[in-house]
């Protein structure tokens, strides 16, 4: 969503601002000539480093370090969209209008102003695009629009990590402000008692991790039969983390007579199966431009692995690395790497998977309101963590694939603001 024509850097980035920057390839390598710490950006050669967490059975990296690279002078004038509708034109309920208005957003977002209209009439979508773009808002808007006129409907949210369906219910909350909507999160990581109590009451929206509403449907504590609406948010990340039996169980107790929502920024071959085989004539919106989106400058770091941390160190002493979120291999060398951060004066925290929930909300809420200037995260944190203006995304430890490098990155330059991905390469000798 926009504002008045306005650009605005104080919004959630669900709803597309703008901001001034520059960006430009000066961490080691000289932009233009393809070379970095020896590597050719231009050859076939693909490198496999060692993991900085050690030990272990891991999937190590096999994807071509030039990939990492953007020479192109990155531009938020590349493409101009002009949107069809206004808020004020889909033929909201009066009461959703005004919550909206409130909010200042009058022009919807790319996805927001295709997907809107679509769900306003019944139909099974397919959205793809890039995080960042407006999703959230894409679907809970005409979702909300149908509550108001029937309050019994009842929709299921399926998202991948705890920390977006959190997300995605806060979300709920700004949009449905004073109607009196209830709903509930079911994710693991916290106690199933309360979440079991709160399904005892009706709920317009159940929002939740497919292992959690996997173990409340075993335990027969979540009733399916009068759910409407199923939204899949960011499948694709779902599919990678291995939910494919649980999205395709929790579907199948579902009525058919419903409507299914699938939002995600790639397509596997997975994803389109899931399509086939429980959607019904869906309309296909895209607004993908490309794997790795324009507004994210890409360099790489090289270091010498004795001397990577301080590297890191030298980096981060940059004024214009203000907001950053490093990404490392493993749950024990990111807690380490934070320690280590905090220690040498860079305030910082982490997120991985041997937290529990408290912890890592509180780790993130610490990022959010800037009492750190760093997030050091695992995997966990590569979808589903709507942070505002982070500058820069920092790959410590490269990721196993390509389509999680570019998840990772997707966390800076959201919507139309600009950021900086770096990652860190060996030296070759």
């Amino acid at each position: 969503m926009n504002r008045t024509g306005t650009a605005s850097t104080t919004k959630s980035a669900h709803f597309g601002m703008t901001k001034d920057g520059s960006a430009r390839g000066a961490y080691g390598g000289r932009p233009g000539t393809g070379r970095f710490g020896g590597f050719k950006g231009g050859g076939n050669r693909s490198f496999r480093p060692k993991s900085a967490g050690g030990g272990g059975r891991k999937k190590m990296p096999s994807f071509d370090p030039s990939r990492f690279i953007n020479t192109n002078p990155v531009s938020l004038n590349e493409e101009v969209y002009i949107p069809k509708h206004r808020f004020d034109s889909f033929g909201l309920n009066p009461k959703l209008s005004d919550v909206i208005n409130g909010m200042g957003f009058v022009t919807p977002s790319p996805i927001q102003d295709q997907v809107i209209p679509e769900i306003l009439v019944g139909k099974d979508v397919v959205g793809l695009a890039e995080t960042g773009t407006g999703k959230t808002a894409a679907f809970l808007v005409p979702l909300i629009n149908e509550n108001i006129k029937d309050p019994r409907r009842q929709t299921i949210i399926l998202a991948p990590t705890r920390e977006l369906a959190i997300q995605i219910e806060d979300e709920l909350h700004r949009l449905s402000k004073g109607m009196g909507f209830t709903s509930v999160v079911c994710v693991g990581g916290v106690s199933i008692g309360p979440q079991i109590k709160a399904l005892r009451r009706p709920n317009q929206f159940i929002i939740g991790t497919p292992g959690r509403v996997m173990d409340l449907l075993r335990q027969k504590r979540l009733a399916t039969r009068d759910i409407k609406n199923v939204v899949l948010d960011e499948a694709d990340r779902m599919l990678d983390m291995g939910f494919i039996n649980d999205m395709r169980t929790i579907l199948a107790t579902i009525p058919k007579e419903r409507r299914t929502l699938f939002f995600s920024a790639t397509m596997p071959e997975d994803a389109r199966k899931i399509i086939k085989d429980f959607l019904r004539d869906p309309v296909i919106i895209s607004v993908k431009k490309k794997d790795v989106v324009s507004t994210i400058a890409q360099d790489v770091v090289p270091y010498e692995h004795h001397t990577k941390f301080d590297t890191l160190l030298s980096l981060l002493s940059k004024p214009e690395c203000k907001r950053v979120l490093i990404f490392g291999s493993m749950k024990h060398s990111v807690e380490k790497l934070a320690k280590l951060l905090t220690t040498s004066g860079v305030s910082s925290e982490s997120i991985h998977g041997n937290k529990n929930h408290t912890q890592r909300q509180r780790a993130l809420l610490s990022f959010k309101q800037g009492r750190v200037r760093v997030l050091v995260a695992t995997d966990v944190a590569a979808r589903g963590i709507h942070v505002e203006d982070i500058t820069h995304v920092i790959n410590y430890d490269l990721p196993n694939t390509f389509e999680n490098y570019v998840h990772r990155i997707g966390r800076t330059g959201r919507a139309t603001k600009k950021g900086i991905a770096l990652s860190f390469v060996p030296r070759a000798h």
